[in-house]
């Protein structure tokens, strides 16, 4: 079974979920009563009253669970899911309807989920079948079959609706035991398979490339930007702090030496702030622009063409003869010795 290629980056970004606000009133509508749902969780009464909503997955089980138990509906997620009004869905679930193909839209939903959670969304093709299943990179427990059901049906719902219904699953593999067989297989129009080794919804692998009658290139110029800055600045935000500061470094240097206070200020902190939590880790400011400026330097050596005094320049050195001690002292060597036993093969010479 060969995996289809995912976007680069995809690792785990976030360790928390962000729970949309959009689900107070879409629980509201059903006649589900939260305070019973929160109360079922253990999670805080104001619960829903927060600008920004984030759990752990612990909590995000819970809530769930409780959900399923307070409605009295087991099968609420396949309604939760299938959201039909496009205002009720989120920027990039919105991104994937406007994609070119099925293929696109799942690619861009795996994509984008990392900057709400530790979750990924994985396809995996094989002998003419294309599965499509979600993983819970942080569960230390099985994923509630409410929380599986609404995953799932979410991505039938944007197949579907973007491919004017066009799409019928080859079936539905879920792991827990038999229950409900009828109303899912009505729902997801497939037979089940029950007690699987895993959840997912198996399509023919033609499925993937069918067009999208849904696809708008001018309205996902406009929403792909900003998830995609969303998605570095989550990227960026899940590196230990030292990486963060030589990241920023790096992106300023350039005839200058960046200051703790022009640093701080790019990563949302004071430079009071900065400095604690540096001390904290045991790292220090001066420590880690020194290692940025060893780890470019390496780079423009044995990458690129350029000069010797541009490198100096471009690694915030006042002088030439300033980066030659400073390089001595990280290599033992001059930047030209090291260059010439460095180079890439591929790269121009100087």
């Amino acid at each position: 079974m060969t995996p289809l290629p995912q976007a680069a980056g995809r690792g785990l970004v976030s360790r928390r979920f962000r729970v949309s606000s959009l689900l107070e009133p879409r629980l509201k509508e059903r006649g589900v009563r939260l305070p019973a749902v929160l109360e079922g969780a253990g999670l805080p009464r104001g619960f829903f009253d927060q600008e920004r909503i984030f759990v752990s997955t612990e909590e995000l089980f819970a809530l769930w669970r409780s959900v399923a138990e307070v409605s009295g509906d087991p099968l609420i997620g396949l309604q939760l899911g299938s959201e039909p009004r496009i205002e009720r869905n989120d920027p990039s679930a919105i991104a994937a309807l406007c994609s070119q193909s099925f293929r696109d839209a799942v690619s861009r939903m795996a994509r984008y989920k990392q900057i709400t959670c530790p979750e990924e969304i994985r396809t995996t093709v094989a002998k003419g079948e294309a599965a499509v299943e979600f993983t819970w990179l942080l569960a230390r427990e099985a994923e509630p079959a409410v929380l599986v059901d609404l995953c799932l049906a979410w991505i039938l719902a944007i197949g579907r609706r973007g491919t004017a219904n066009q799409i019928t699953p080859l079936r539905l593999e879920l792991a827990r035991p038999s229950a409900h067989r009828k109303a899912l297989e009505a729902h997801f129009g497939c037979r089940v398979r029950f007690e699987s080794d895993r959840n997912a919804l198996v399509f023919h692998t033609a499925d993937l490339d069918r067009p999208f009658v849904t696809h708008n290139a001018e309205l996902l110029g406009m929403l792909a930007p900003q998830l995609e800055r969303e998605l570095g600045a989550a990227l960026e935000s899940g590196q230990p702090l030292g990486e963060r500061v030589k990241s920023t470094v790096k992106r300023l240097l350039a005839g200058q030496r960046p200051s703790i206070e022009h640093v701080a200020k790019r990563l949302g902190m004071s430079s009071r702030t900065l400095q604690r939590r540096l001390t904290d880790t045991g790292a220090t400011f001066q420590a880690l622009v020194e290692e940025a400026r060893r780890e470019l330097a390496r780079h423009y050596l044995g990458q690129s063409s350029l000069e010797l005094n541009e490198t100096a320049y471009l690694l915030g050195y006042e002088d030439a003869n300033s980066f030659f001690r400073a390089f001595h002292q990280w290599e033992g060597t001059s930047p030209g010795e090291w260059r010439s036993s460095h180079r890439s093969p591929g790269a121009p010479a100087p």
